[in-house]
């Protein structure tokens, strides 16, 4: 499969990104990083707040290529899209994601305690090391998009 296929099926549809779009998410990405790395605020809070990152830089690569979400499992395909725009080698990083969505989830609606400080401090490093490389990949892929942002 590809976005192309997932738009076919009407589970994207088309989009036209810009710069300030683009800019806007990265600049939610950046305050939930900051603000998930404070230890004065529950796991839990600090795992969602690092999800949101994590969920931000997928919409980002997902808006970059064309495209956007339905809004019927939204996030779930927001996650899942992620190997298609960045390579198939990132299969494992989209079922990490999707474990967290569930974790996430759970934390927001069920019972507080799910994320422990650990799972909030991973969570934390992989969507920092996620945004890295989406900004890499933008200016490779759609430079237009991040003109004169550093990383």
């Amino acid at each position: 499969m590809s976005l192309k296929d997932w738009a076919d099926n009407h589970w994207l549809r088309a989009h036209q990104s810009d710069p300030e779009e683009i800019e806007g998410l990265l600049s939610i990405v950046d305050r939930a990083l900051r603000d998930a790395a404070k230890r004065d605020i529950s796991s839990d809070w600090r795992f969602g707040i690092a999800y949101n990152a994590a969920l931000k830089l997928c919409t980002t690569l997902i808006h970059a290529s064309g495209y956007r979400p339905e809004k019927t499992l939204q996030h779930y395909r927001t996650i899942a899209a992620l190997p298609f725009v960045l390579g198939k080698e990132r299969d494992g990083d989209a079922a990490y994601l999707e474990a967290c969505r569930t974790k996430r989830n759970m934390a927001e609606y069920d019972m507080a305690g799910v994320a422990t400080d650990a799972d909030a401090d991973e969570l934390l490093r992989f969507a920092a090391e996620l945004r890295e490389e989406v900004i890499a990949w933008l200016k490779k892929n759609h430079p237009r998009l991040v003109s004169g942002r550093e990383a």
